[in-house]
Parts: structure tokens; sequence; C-alpha cells
């Protein structure tokens, strides 16, 4: 099929490599001449493992084709993909400006049947009105369709080839029958399709990804609470996970949640809820707590060194909010540098991947290392904030010769407790046992 997507960053990329891997011809259209420029060179302008290699076979295929122009690629495709930023306003809302612009677009230029797929996260009733801006304009048949996506940073490309399920939200039988026949190859391989209304499919992305939310946050009270009463959460953990009613996913305790998709999401249905007059009580609680777990080592470090933190140098592992992605919006990094240089700290920070990303919010207001290993030469102590996987098994031995002092604040609980305690290091972690004592 020919299928046209709207916006070329991340749902957008990843979703159009992932249908012309299918056989369709996709014509992604992003108003950034810049970036289109890039992408029709074989530059991928996200970093996102694997997608490379699948974005330049497609191009070389010819069935991953970029463009400014939209008229074009509309008049080229049955269905359009409206995959455009929804990013929170002021008070939590979902800022719909991006999609309803286009959707003008569309109903000023179409002149046949088309399907509009919204793929961005929005509020409910989203549809309806997209559905009225479009027949403002125009008298041309058309169906709208709710069709969320669930990708998780970092694995993208993998949840896009292998998605867990495929929810299409529309009443129209020709619309969920062109759908039905974009995700054949999925639905032959028995990945379910899951027929829905349309604000039932929109509220399933909000509530997917809330809930999600909650989970880490409950983790993370209990990992609070482990601390106080001398339990361990690892074991904790563990034995919630071997129930199959729960799962293992989504319970490692940490410093909070971050980026593009969980912050945004539980605020805008917060207020999507007060819109009615309904108070999510949960979700609320959990915004709540997430922020504070945020920069819930900066009081420890601050009593480690007896209550004052000017002057001392701090090292950082980690500035993106998860690993396997450049992705710093929202990461618990960024709240704890700003803090940190607040009380008068020096920042000297590393991340294999989002360093540039950082650079152009916080310049050079912190330094920054290309190696891991060289930020730590005389720092009072280290702070990870990303799970990156060459954290895991560092050369305790050489982080020993070149730290002042031998401090650990673990915000993803990186190791076991028995590796720092051999080396001697002060280690304190999330929900377990802290090892040494302060200064």
């Amino acid at each position: 099929m020919n299928i046209t997507i709207v916006g070329a960053g991340y749902v957008g990329l990843v979703t159009g490599t992932t249908l012309a891997q299918m056989g369709n011809s996709v014509f992604c259209v992003d108003i950034d001449e810049k970036k289109v420029k890039m992408m029709q060179e074989g530059k991928v302008p996200i970093y996102e493992p694997n997608l490379e290699e699948v974005f330049i076979r497609n191009i070389r295929s010819k069935r991953l084709i970029f463009t400014t122009c939209l008229k074009e690629a509309l008049d080229k495709s049955e269905v359009i993909f409206l995959a455009l930023p929804t990013p929170p306003d002021e008070d939590g809302s979902a800022d719909l400006s991006y999609v309803l612009k286009v959707a003008a677009e569309i109903g000023e230029l179409i002149t046949g049947y088309k399907v509009i797929v919204n793929k961005s996260t929005v509020p409910v009733g989203t549809a309806e009105k997209v559905r009225k801006l479009i027949a403002s304009k125009t008298g041309v048949d058309f169906d709208v369709v709710s069709n969320p996506e669930f990708l998780r940073e970092g694995y993208a490309l993998e949840d896009s080839m292998n998605p867990s399920r495929i929810i299409i939200g529309s009443d129209s039988q020709r619309a969920r029958d062109i759908m039905s026949k974009i995700y054949r190859p999925y639905t032959n391989t028995g990945i379910p399709i899951i027929f829905m209304d349309e604000k039932s499919s929109e509220l399933t992305k909000y509530a997917a990804n809330s809930f999600l939310a909650v989970k880490i946050s409950f983790m993370n009270e209990i990992a609070n609470y482990c601390e106080r009463v001398g339990a361990d959460v690892d074991f904790v953990r563990l034995g919630m996970g071997s129930d199959d009613r729960i799962g293992h996913r989504f319970l490692f305790p940490g410093i909070g949640y971050g980026g593009s998709c969980f912050p945004k999401d539980v605020k805008a249905l917060i207020h999507s809820g007060k819109q009615e007059k309904y108070n999510f009580r949960i979700l609320e609680a959990t915004e709540k707590l997430n922020r504070e777990q945020k920069t819930i080592l900066v009081s420890e470090m601050e009593r480690y060194f007896g209550g004052t933190l000017k002057g001392k140098k701090i090292a950082v592992w980690g500035l993106a909010f998860k690993a396997n992605t450049d992705d710093i919006r929202e990461a618990s990094s960024l709240d704890n540098i700003r803090i940190l240089l607040g009380k008068g700290a020096e920042i000297i920070a590393y991340d294999p991947i989002a360093e540039q990303n950082v650079k152009k919010l916080l310049g050079d207001t912190i330094r920054y290392t290309r190696d891991m290993y060289e930020g730590l030469e005389e720092a009072d102590c280290l702070l990870i904030a990303t799970e990156w996987p060459e954290f895991k098994n560092p050369d305790f031995d050489l982080m020993e010769k070149k730290m002042k002092t031998k401090a650990i604040f673990d915000g993803r609980n990186m190791f076991p407790l028995d590796v720092p305690e051999l080396h001697g290091f002060f280690y304190k972690s999330i929900g377990r046992r802290t090892l040494g004592n302060t200064k």
C-alpha cells in the first residue's frame, strides 16, 4: 500500500521505517527541511538501536521517501498516519495544535477517500475533533481512526516489528478492513488485533502508560520503606514478580521515571479527569511521588558530606532518561544536576549517547567527558543516574585509585551489594542497606 506518515519524529520515523520494511511505499512528511534533507541522505536524526540498518535498507529500496510537501504525499496515499507531537501545556493538558493544524491542511488538500490514522497520544475525543475539522474543509469522504503506539525507547524497532497487540479504534468497517490489510503481516504471525471505538482506543494508551507509572512509583514506595525496616527490595521484587498476576517488569526501583511518555501522559489524564469533574487520586499521588523520588539521593549526599555540597566534585554517570536512547526529556539526571549546581557542587558528566542533547540545554554549566572513568579523577562521589549496560561491571580498582572519596550514590541499583562492599566503598542505593559510614 501507499502510506503517508505526517511527522518524522521518534514515533513517525520508527513507524514509517517498519511499514516500509513490511513492503509498503511510505512517504514521511516533515516541515523541518534540514531534517528531511538529512534523512534523504540516509542519516537517522535520532538514536535508536538497530534502526539505522533497516532505515537505510528501505531508502535504497525506494520504499521509504522523505518530503516536506504534504500535498505530494497525500495525492499518492490512501492512508495518512498522524505522528505529531502533543506536548504538555502548563496545566498538564495535551497540546493538540500540531494535530489540528495538520488535520485542517488535510481537509483542504484531499481529493479522494482517505483513512486518517491518529498515531499520536491524544486525549479522549480527539478523533471526533479531527473528523469535524476535516469535514468543515471538504465534502470528500474520509474516515478517522485511532491507532495508538506502544513503543519503548531503546526497543522501539523491536516493539514496532513485534507488537504485543494492535489496537484499532473505528466504527467504520471500510476503515477497519484497510487497517487490517496494513497489519496483515503482523496478524498472520499471531499478533492480536483488537477493534474498539475511538474513545476507548484513545483512553487505552493513557491508561496503559499511567498504570505502568503507578507500578514504578509503587515499587519506589516499597523500596523507601525497605530502607526504614531493614528489608531488601531486590528480594521483595523477586517475590512479587514471581506472582504471574504481577510479573517482573517495571518492578525495578530507582530515582523515578522520565522520558516523553509517562510524565506527559499521567499529567494529561489527570487534566482530562478534572475536565469531567473527576479526580484521579492515584495518579495525582503518583506524580507527586515521582517528583520527590527523582532527587531523593541529594539529601543522602548532603548527609554523607556533613550537610553541605559546596565545592564538592560530583561525577555523574548517565544523562539520558533511560539506557539505549539519547532522549533527555524529564530525565532524573537533569533534576539532580540542577539542584547540585544550585548547592555549589561541580558536575562532571558522562553519557555514551546523550551528551550533545544535554549540552544544548545546560551548555558549559557542567563538564563532560568522553570516558566514564575520566570524570572520576579526584571526584568526591559518583552519582549513577542511567542504567547503561557499560556501568554494570566497572573496574572498581581503577575507580578507587581515581576518586578522592570512595562514595557511590546509585540511583539505578546497578551493583550487587557485595561488589562495592568488597572494595570498601560507601554505597547508597535504593531500597537496600547502605554500605559504609558517613564521613
